[in-house]
Order: C-alpha cells, then structure tokens, then sequence
C-alpha cells in the first residue's frame, strides 16, 4: 500500500515515515499543499494523510482540491486544534477522518487500516492464482501449500500482480512500490521479477507463471 503524507513538520513526517514504513506502507512526503497535489496527480496512492496547517495550500484547500479532481482514496486530516468548526469543515471538504495532535500512534494505524478497508473491500481477501495464494492478513504465500519466502518487495510485487491481473510495467511497478525518494532503475525491477520466479519455480510453479508481455511488462498467467 501506498500513501502520501503531507506534512511540514519535519520531526513528526519523519517519525510517521519510519512508522508506517515498519508496518510494510510505501510512503511519500510532501511538505505543503501544492506540492500534495502534484504527487497526487503524478503517483498512484491508496491513502492521504494531511496535515491541516500547511504552507501554500492548506489541508483543508488541499482536501476540497483533490475532491474536485475526481479522486476518491481515503483522506485522514491530522490537526493541533481540537475544534468542533475545524473537524465539521475537514469532512465536509471530502475527509474521511479526523486525528488530533498528538495522536496515539496505535490508534493512528488502526484508522488506518479501517480507511484503507473502507476504501477496498477486498483488501483482506485470499489473492489465489492455481495453487498459488496470497494471504494479506499475515502476508504469507503459498505454492501447493509449500511456504515462500519472499522479500518485502517480492511480495509486493506478487500482490501487485495477484490483486490487479492486469499487465504492469516496469515504471508502473516502481510508481506502485518504491517511495518518491528512493526510485531505483528499471534493471532492479527485472531482478526482483527473476528472484521472485526462481523461487516460485522451485516451489513447483511453471516457469511463466509470471510472464513477460514484450515491450509492456509483467503479468500473471492464469
């Protein structure tokens, strides 16, 4: 899962950073609203959290700007004023939720995880391809029955895969996976797919189970 932290304060953008990357999100920071924006229009996010007080575009501008533009992922708006006015205008704008600073950091990742239910339903669902399945729940994977061991990111890429059976390219599976900060080259994408195979094909599969469209991506064979 990837989201969009937009946030001005370097202290707690980092630490929220170091936390939700704990938990296995993808995150990107943004330090105020316009620049919000146009990550928005430029990477793929399941979920926004927007700080209220931001320089250039507010949250509540930034919220009520990216409604107009037809997005429709989960909005979590992060305040230091416990007001009524300010949470009644957050959700009118097109929040989903509203947290107070400071926030309990558990607390903070169980909305999470709501919202992101919320926003798509099959999120916990059992991904299964022939004898493989994917388990979002404890973030298992299973070639008839026979445990992989993936990384982070070999996992990703398979639930990347499993959950959206369409044809990824290498630059749409970086957008997906890899943070603003940190993209690597197309090469490091054509070595996680060769891994992952290997792996795979060890457990049993056929070696095109995941299979190479030429000169548009990766996709799953079912």
């Amino acid at each position: 899962m990837k989201i969009l932290l937009v946030e001005d304060d370097e202290r707690i953008a980092a630490a929220l950073t170091e936390a939700l990357t704990d938990y296995h999100y993808v995150v990107d920071v943004a330090s105020d609203g316009e620049q919000g924006f146009a990550f928005v229009q430029t990477f793929p996010y399941e979920l926004l959290i927007l700080d209220v007080m931001l320089p250039k575009l507010d949250g509540i501008g930034l919220c009520r700007k990216i409604r107009q533009y037809g997005y429709k992922m989960p909005v979590l708006m992060l305040t230091a004023k416990d007001t009524y006015h300010d949470k009644v205008t957050g959700l009118d704008v097109g929040a989903d939720d509203y947290m107070v600073k400071p926030f309990d950091l558990k607390e903070l990742l169980a909305r999470i995880r709501a919202l992101l239910r919320r926003g798509s339903a099959d999120l916990t669902m059992l991904l299964e391809c022939g004898d493989l399945q994917l388990n979002p729940n404890n973030y298992e994977v299973t070639y008839a029955g026979e445990v992989l061991h993936l990384t982070p990111k070999e996992y990703r890429i398979l639930e990347l895969l499993l959950r959206h059976r369409r044809t990824f390219s290498k630059s749409e599976i970086i957008d997906h996976l890899w943070s603003f900060t940190e993209p690597p080259n197309e090469e490091t994408v054509k070595v996680h797919i060769r891994s992952l195979r290997q792996k795979l094909k060890n457990a049993g599969a056929r070696q095109d189970l995941i299979e190479t469209a030429y000169g548009l991506g990766y996709r799953l064979k079912y």
